[in-house]
């Protein structure tokens, strides 16, 4: 309730800050503004202007309306045509391996793994970051991810008839492997492809503003739990350190805060959203066909085998760590 709190007067609270702060950073996200990305990025910016008495204002924008798309944010960083941005963590694997591992298929079935893998991986993404001269502000975790059709899916045979738009490259491989026709796309550029037919699947978790968009076109869900993934917030750590000691203090501690308060803000999201999601016609099949499931499930072992061939150590110091510690 807090972060929807913030979500509705964030805004209220930045206008008249806007007039006296000194800094100004623009913060990008290609979600929309009541999804787990948005809610992180309208925390942060009011966070900030409270703690630093509006000497540094964080002025956000939703939907890709600067036009980056997740897979370009840290250059989009990096270039300074942004100081700082959200992005999907899966879209970033060919600037680093580590930042796929969340959206590992299979992998991580509760907030309480998704939070020990988020832990177990945190290093790893800071020095993936600092390696393209960024700083991490916070990680974002998102609900369960499962499959939006245009008609229920009962037998394994349908995947066949899916255009389905998937998230990254690993879950386009994994569809593809069960015999769907594929695209890893963002989520900016999916609504285009739902108007005009192209696609008539989309694997997301529906979050927030997202799912208001999808259920215009695809009225059924299946909860596969494919993956819980994140999205990864960072800023260019020169346009950090260039901030007085005592700004710096107050962007760590909003950090802190925010991502305290968006894994508060998932123990009751998945249920929030169903709730939403059938208020507006869509039927969620909470037990999906299981030969469904056996046919995606097959192509995970590979993704993972593939995914540790191209993160190194990683591969055993985190996921290995992970499934070491996993019940």
């Amino acid at each position: 309730m807090r972060l929807l709190r913030l979500l509705t007067g964030a805004f209220l609270l930045l206008q008249p800050i806007a007039a006296r702060a000194q800094t100004v950073w623009d913060m990008p996200s290609e979600y929309p503004q009541s999804a787990m990305s948005g809610l992180g990025v309208t925390a942060f910016a009011q966070h900030v202007a409270e703690l630093s008495a509006g000497k540094l204002l964080i002025q956000p924008s939703f939907d890709g309306a600067k036009g980056i798309r997740s897979a370009d944010m840290l250059t989009a960083i990096a270039e300074r045509r942004v100081a700082a941005g959200d992005a999907f963590a899966g879209a970033l694997e060919a600037e680093d391996a580590i930042f796929a591992l969340p959206s590992l298929p299979f992998l991580v079935t509760s907030i309480a793994d998704a939070r020990r893998l988020a832990d177990l991986a945190r290093p790893y993404i800071v020095t993936a970051l600092h390696n393209r001269g960024q700083r991490l502000l916070y990680l974002t975790p998102w609900p369960p991810s499962g499959i939006w059709s245009k008609a229920p899916l009962k037998t394994v045979s349908e995947l066949s008839g899916l255009s389905v738009r998937t998230y990254d490259k690993i879950s386009r491989e994994v569809f593809a492997s069960a015999g769907a026709k594929a695209t890893s796309i963002s989520f900016a550029d999916t609504m285009p492809k739902l108007v005009d037919g192209s696609i008539n699947a989309v694997l997301s978790s529906g979050d927030g503003g997202a799912g208001r968009g999808l259920w215009q076109y695809l009225p059924y869900f299946s909860e596969i739990t494919y993956s819980m993934p994140m999205s990864v917030a960072s800023v260019n750590q020169a346009v950090y350190d260039g901030l007085a000691p005592e700004l710096r203090e107050a962007v760590d501690i909003a950090s802190r805060q925010t991502e305290t308060e968006l894994w508060l803000a998932l123990s009751t999201r998945l249920g929030e959203n169903y709730a939403r999601m059938r208020d507006n016609g869509v039927t969620i099949d909470t037990h999906p066909a299981p030969a469904i499931v056996a046919a995606l499930q097959s192509g995970a072992a590979a993704a993972q085998q593939a995914w540790c061939a191209r993160s190194g150590p990683a591969c055993e110091q985190v996921l290995g760590a992970f499934k070491a510690g996993k019940p």
